[in-house]
């Protein structure tokens, strides 16, 4: 680099999402479009970090987006290794993705065993990933001690909603490769801790 010339800004260098970046629509709209998503895509992909810094991701299904608010609950097995990551760093990231549409939230994650509100969310599903182990307790049933909540608290969000059809993308992305012109996939938006704060304020109101 020369001494005259001026560092690269990193946003004007992601010309793609530079160009699908929404700046306009207001909070409660993308905050209404957010819950959409999340409620349209049962499984999750649920990221940890390992003791020796290695990412560990696995399959989970939401059992709920806690009402009027952009905080995530699943159920888990409290003997599951994942606990033993959450132990070292309890940082996370839950992906979604269902076609042109993905949701990615940062945030942090707690053990809550509030055995009303695992009966309120048990389906008798689980009992397939726990198994009765035969001795009574461990029933999988929702008495099992092993069975546990994994609240998510959301830090900040991105994502991006498919507001054309398929074809329509597909032909944009060819035509930005033909053409060098930059694809329209549809708007991503980006939520950080005061737009995720008035989300959960307006639930309480």
């Amino acid at each position: 680099m020369s001494p005259t010339s001026a560092p690269h800004d990193p946003q004007s260098m992601d010309a793609t999402k530079a160009k699908n970046l929404d700046t306009t629509t207001n909070t409660n709209k993308q905050i209404e479009d957010l819950y959409k998503l999340i409620d349209g895509i049962k499984i999750a992909t649920f990221t940890t970090r390992a003791r020796d810094g290695s990412l560990v991701s696995r399959p989970m299904a939401t059992r709920e987006r806690i009402e009027g608010g952009p905080d995530i609950v699943f159920v888990t097995n409290n003997q599951s290794h994942k606990l033993d990551d959450l132990s070292y760093d309890n940082h996370v990231n839950v992906a979604y993705s269902k076609g042109q549409n993905w949701v990615s939230v940062s945030g942090t994650a707690s053990l809550v065993n509030d055995r009303t509100k695992i009966k309120e969310l048990y389906k008798p599903d689980l009992k397939a990933w726990f198994g009765d182990l035969g001795d009574g307790v461990h029933t999988g049933g929702p008495e099992d001690p092993r069975i546990t909540l994994l609240y998510i608290t959301a830090d900040s969000v991105h994502y991006q909603l498919q507001d054309k059809s398929t074809p329509t993308v597909l032909f944009e992305v060819v035509k930005g490769a033909v053409t060098g012109a930059l694809p329209e996939t549809g708007p991503i938006r980006e939520l950080g801790t005061s737009e995720l704060n008035h989300a959960r304020n307006i639930a309480t109101q």
